[in-house]
């Protein structure tokens, strides 16, 4: 009798004067709540490059440049990478990869009077002609030429205008709130947006890069841009067969070094020359891009400017596995409905990051001295209930104050919240048996 009774008792306690919160910390609707404030974390995609990278040590010919890990697209040298600039026809590849994942490569597309009437560098189109868009996409990448653009833009959008309003949706979908494309060609434009702010044809050099990125290791399409990037010749005739043209593709690059993946040049006359390329070497992925690379007669500032960015990506970074498998425990609960009779062992539930053992690494490309911070996001304690499955905390990879890597921390166990009504179920419950016991007796 005696133990039902302590039982009693404690259950009402536990109910009405909850436990003190220990550390001054507590979880509660999956929110982390601390009395000090936490070291404010930026998006992966916002990872920036550290303060030996902030300063212009290459010598760079271009206005603005940067170097990224295709993996992460963290920034590893940055000389005014978000600075808004004129990108020229690196503007192609954005309307290359459009064209691949919305359009057919057999789709017969037809000559307007505008895509004939574009300026050069064109492929020479008039007006009623019919191409296939694969060839057309060949055009694009290996000549840039600029009634090949609009040709493919008008097919897939409609119009010019609207293909351009695919491409700034694309854009803000991949993070890239500077980008802001008028022409499907790269031709310098002005346009007044939907805000009535008026606006260049532009992007930034780190906004660029991303894009490239997303090209050859995101996008569905990305083995078909990367076949037509990398093709030195193409031969290709209009679907009359009247009309024959063979194309050369002026990416440099792809016999100057080992590697390379893709890449686009532009030129304008208010952009200067532009770059933007991506190369592989031994599981590392780099992706480069150059703005306002040094005008007439300086067409070859560009490719020593990419060399430099290559070679010091190639020389200073190697992939590292950072991933640390540790035992997580156990976190008190409070609050909870815990009784041993039950089978109920302990008020308290284990922790688990749920992965698989393929997804147990963390390939970063780091310099010898660059070392990962780990931040270990698990409150002292939970409120009951809590759920099997439920997300409680997460394990933060952290460099240079910037967040890598967030791993979400889960429950294993339920606890479930001690109510009065389950309370007095309880005592009920405890007071019968008891009386069947004496009874007995």
């Amino acid at each position: 009798m005696k133990r039902w009774i302590c039982s009693a008792v404690l259950a009402i306690s536990l109910f009405l004067n909850p436990l003190e919160g220990l550390g001054g910390e507590i979880f509660t609707e999956n929110r982390w709540v601390r009395e000090t404030e936490s070291p404010a974390l930026s998006a992966p995609s916002a990872v920036r490059p550290s303060d030996a990278a902030s300063g212009d040590f290459l010598k760079l010919y271009a206005q603005s440049a940067v170097l990224i890990d295709g993996r992460t697209g963290r920034v590893l040298y940055g000389k005014g990478q978000d600075m808004i600039r004129p990108m020229a026809s690196t503007t192609k590849i954005m309307t290359c990869i459009l064209a691949l994942e919305l359009g057919n490569p057999d789709d017969r597309v037809t000559a307007s009077s505008y895509a004939a009437s574009q300026p050069k560098v064109h492929l020479g189109v008039r007006s009623g002609e019919q191409y296939r868009l694969e060839d057309l996409l060949y055009a694009l990448m290996l000549e840039s030429y600029n009634d090949a653009a609009v040709m493919i833009a008008e097919h897939i959008g409609g119009s010019a205008e609207e293909f351009a309003s695919l491409m700034n949706q694309k854009a803000r979908s991949l993070g890239c709130e500077n980008t802001y494309f008028i022409t499907p060609n790269g031709l310098d434009g002005v346009k007044t947006d939907e805000n009535g702010i008026e606006r260049i044809h532009s992007t930034t050099a780190s906004e660029l890069a991303q894009i490239m990125r997303y090209c050859v290791t995101q996008s569905p399409m990305r083995e078909a841009f990367l076949k037509i990037t990398q093709t030195q010749n193409y031969y290709f005739t209009d679907l009359s067969g009247k009309r024959s043209f063979s194309c050369c593709n002026h990416n440099a690059m792809l016999t100057m070094m080992k590697g390379i993946l893709s890449g686009k040049t532009g030129f304008t006359g208010g952009a200067g020359y532009s770059y933007v390329g991506a190369m592989e070497n031994e599981g590392r992925t780099y992706i480069i891009s150059l703005l306002g690379c040094g005008w007439p007669p300086h067409k070859t500032y560009k490719w020593s400017d990419a060399r430099k960015l290559y070679n010091y990506g190639l020389e200073n970074f190697q992939m590292r596995d950072v991933f640390q498998e540790e035992a997580l425990g156990t976190v008190p609960v409070t609050g909870g409905l815990c009784w041993e009779e039950d089978g109920c062992k302990t008020d308290k539930t284990s922790l688990s990051l749920n992965l698989e053992p393929e997804e147990m690494h963390l390939a970063l490309l780091l310099k010898e001295d660059e070392q990962i911070e780990i931040l270990r996001r698990i409150p002292n304690r939970l409120e009951a209930p809590v759920r099997a499955g439920q997300q409680v905390g997460s394990i933060d990879y952290i460099l240079d104050g910037q967040l890598i890597k967030s791993y979400p921390v889960y429950a294993k166990d339920d606890v479930e919240a001690m109510t009065l009504l389950r309370s007095v179920r309880r005592i009920v419950k405890l007071f019968l048996e008891n009386g069947k016991k004496c009874h007995k007796f």
